[in-house]
């Protein structure tokens, strides 16, 4: 198989890793990416593995839509003799946030006493851990269960199912995760299973909440769901009508000037904010249902 390897110009530490995590969100860009730092000048270069010549546009207007500015890429084969997996695998380092230590199958470090760990590859779902979306769920989740402890939870967009391991792993109770990509619902169950709670999580195909299985189950009193800003507030009637009395829902992937307008849609199904977490640009939202 003839693999290209597309490079960017250098970027930030920030900006790789959001481009990385851009790419990993669409299946038809790349097999893999990655972010590598140069040793010597500090600087962060984006990576993208292809097995067919990568649409530069497509990389462009992606990096334009996420970075907000131009990015210049450039395309050379790799070399056959390389094990290009493990060679995009190299830059994405160990994610410590709220407790938890994710990692990829590349890491052969020890995982450090007091974390829990959640071993997450890149895959073609969105979820490595490395977002500030995730790492701020993370740090939601362990704030929340270091005060409660859920039996009924529920992870919308679930992605590579990461917070949905990080529920069951804690907590040892069934959750369950939707997505409205199947090669998410397939990665949550491959995930889970290498996680050791495979028999806890519930994965399933569905826009929003609109599956009988999740209706069935319902009032949750742990609602999460790190998707966008636009998507969240449509589902606010819809997720309000789950959630039970005392109920808690964490919300991500809410960029900051977006979060009074999905605090308002919340608050029109009762919902008060608790707590709100900002990392970078992207604030992670904490809302109880009284």
């Amino acid at each position: 198989m003839a693999v290209d390897q597309l490079s960017s110009i250098p970027l930030t530490k920030d900006q790789a890793y959001a481009l990385v995590d851009a790419v990993m969100e669409r299946d038809d860009l790349a097999l893999t990416a990655s972010a590598h730092e140069n040793e010597e000048t500090g600087e962060w270069i984006f990576e993208a593995t292809c097995d067919s010549p990568p649409d530069v546009d497509s990389f462009v207007e992606l990096a334009r839509q996420t970075l907000g500015g131009a990015v210049e890429f450039s395309v050379a084969p790799v070399d056959p003799e390389i094990n290009w997996v493990a060679k995009s695998l190299e830059g994405l380092a160990p994610v410590i946030a709220g407790g938890f230590y994710v990692y990829g199958s590349h890491e052969t470090g020890p995982v450090p006493g007091g974390l829990t760990p959640m071993k997450i590859d890149a895959a073609q779902a969105f979820g490595t851990g490395h977002h500030e979306t995730t790492t701020g769920c993370l740090e939601a989740i362990d704030k929340v269960l270091k005060r409660r402890r859920p039996r009924h939870m529920l992870d919308v967009g679930t992605g590579t199912g990461v917070l949905a391991i990080a529920l069951a792993k804690r907590t040892r109770t069934s959750v369950i995760a939707s997505d409205i990509d199947p090669v998410s619902v397939t990665t949550t169950i491959d995930n889970a299973a290498q996680n050791g709670v495979g028999k806890l999580i519930v994965a399933l195909e569905a826009t929003g909440v609109n599956h009988s299985t999740i209706i069935r189950n319902a009032p949750y009193d742990l609602i999460v769901a790190n998707i966008l800003a636009g998507p969240l507030a449509a589902l606010a009637p819809a997720i309000g009508r789950i959630a039970g009395r005392g109920a808690t829902v964490i919300l991500s992937g809410i960029l900051e000037h977006q979060a009074r307008g999905v605090i308002n849609a919340y608050a029109r199904q009762g919902m008060v904010l608790n707590q709100k977490l900002q990392r970078k640009d992207w604030t992670t939202l904490i809302l109880e249902m009284p």
